[in-house]
């Protein structure tokens, strides 16, 4: 009776699924969710690749297929990247993540004196610093701005919190930014080419980029796809600002790479056939996939996975999934969405990549199906209908706010009102100078640091104008 009992709790923990059952999910998802035109998947098990795969295609223009080499745009799924990249120089003795920023970084200014002199390494990486969520974001999309990586240093002190220091979650993109220029300041190379020297060699990660511009054939990567009006269309790849480094989401990788830093990530560290090579020590990988960062969670009694906490780590959400420690990090960019989920007791990690705008929750549902089978969870949901629901609900619903400022618009189009007093050159201490000039007797707004945050603008009410870039 014992052996039996044990048999079934082997049985449950070491529940696979073989490459036939991830096809035909993949491919009855992308059916099920219209519009999606290119998917990769990478899955690791017990510490080998158990699939790496791609489907569909890289653009509706080209009608390349998508293969397991094809790099995606991974986004915030780099922020890890970063936080390894930090790991390392503290493994290296050249930093310790309690240093102060000011002393690497002396013209880093917060918005006050106290915030500036204490913030930490560790603080440019949990998102708890006090701003308010995606502050300052504008610097950096849309892209092909001239912000400087000074301008974002400058900025901090012109922010407002909307939280006291280190005591609240607030997503931030900027911080990393920072980041980023701690690891120029410290390795004395740019953070690209420490990111591709330092991980994604020594990983052999071959066909992953910590800069577009160092791919070598453009035409094997997958393009970014959005709706326009409606109509789905390849939205073309963006050039990274070149003026400073994004390390908070600039890294492009295929599932097959990802499935290499997934194991890597599994093995605390560890990498090779023989894991004989370190890439950061045990060390490191325990304080990146602590929590520094506590998130409020409400237990959803209807949800068939069961969590108790969630929070931030260096780079990575950590929770509770089912008994199961659970080590995550979605990204997103325009037209394009990645999903990370790392199972460490199961040895299990998962990667999806999509690059149309509308799928994205494509990989929040794939992976709660594959989690459902390797769980072993028979929850009985069927994952890709509800995702096919969700889309057609989602299909139906209208941005209130939106369509209500243009029907005040249109209500207004007819108000008369000086133009001459609002034409002018306006400044802000972070973002710079933009104008309001006549265009052929209409007002148009431009940015400088920004150019294509420009536009025609409309008249809304009081001393208030829309504009649609």
């Amino acid at each position: 009776h014992s052996l039996l009992v044990l048999a079934i709790a082997i049985t449950t923990l070491n529940a696979q699924m073989s490459a036939n059952q991830i096809d035909s999910l993949v491919h009855k998802a992308m059916n099920t969710v219209n519009n999606t035109v290119g998917f990769s998947i990478g899955i690791v098990k017990n510490g080998k690749i158990l699939h790496a795969k791609g489907y569909g295609l890289t653009s509706v223009e080209t009608n390349t297929n998508v293969n397991e080499n094809t790099p995606f745009g991974i986004a915030s799924n780099s922020k890890a990247f970063t936080s390894v990249a930090l790991a390392l120089l503290v493994d290296q003795g050249k930093i310790k993540w309690d240093d102060k920023v000011v002393d690497y970084i002396p013209e880093f200014k917060m918005y006050n004196d106290y915030v500036t002199n204490n913030f930490n390494i560790k603080d440019l990486l949990t998102h708890r610093s006090g701003l308010g969520l995606g502050v300052g974001d504008l610097m950096i999309f849309p892209n092909d701005s001239e912000f400087t990586i000074h301008d974002v240093l400058n900025s901090f002190q012109y922010f407002k919190p909307t939280s006291a220091f280190r005591t609240k979650f607030d997503y931030d993109n900027l911080l990393y930014l920072v980041a980023g220029e701690l690891t120029v300041r410290v390795s004395g190379q740019s953070w690209e080419s420490f990111v591709e020297e330092t991980i994604l060699k020594p990983l052999g990660m071959k066909n992953s980029y910590a800069s577009l511009s160092n791919i070598i054939d453009a035409s094997s990567i997958a393009i970014p796809h959005g709706f326009i009006e409606n109509e789905l269309i390849a939205l073309g790849v963006e050039k990274s600002n070149t003026n400073m480094n994004v390390a908070a989401g600039v890294i492009w990788s295929s599932a097959a790479d990802m499935c290499q830093w997934l194991l890597a990530q599994l093995n605390k560290g560890k990498y090779g056939n023989d894991l004989s090579r370190v890439l950061f020590s045990e060390q490191q990988h325990q304080e990146m996939w602590s929590m520094h960062t506590p998130i409020p969670k409400q237990l959803d009694p209807n949800s068939p996975f069961k969590s108790h906490f969630y929070g931030y780590g260096l780079g990575w959400f950590v929770s509770d999934f089912n008994g199961y420690l659970k080590i995550e990090h979605s990204g997103l960019i325009a037209g394009m969405a990645s999903e990370v989920i790392l199972l460490p007791e199961l040895e299990l990690g998962i990667v999806l990549l999509n690059n149309t705008e509308k799928s994205r929750m494509l990989n929040g549902l794939i992976s709660y199906a594959l989690l459902d089978e390797f769980l072993n969870l028979n929850t009985g949901i069927d994952w890709i209908e509800m995702a096919s629901v969700m889309q057609q609900q989602r299909g139906n619903w209208v941005d209130e706010d939106t369509e209500n400022v243009w029907k005040d618009v249109k209500l207004n189009e007819n108000t008369t009102y000086n133009k001459k007093n609002y034409i002018g050159i306006y400044e802000d201490h972070w973002f710079g100078k933009v104008e309001v000039y006549d265009n052929n007797d209409e007002l148009w707004f431009k940015s400088y640091k920004s150019p294509r945050l420009n536009g025609k603008m409309h008249y809304y009410k009081d001393h208030t104008f829309v504009i649609k870039w």
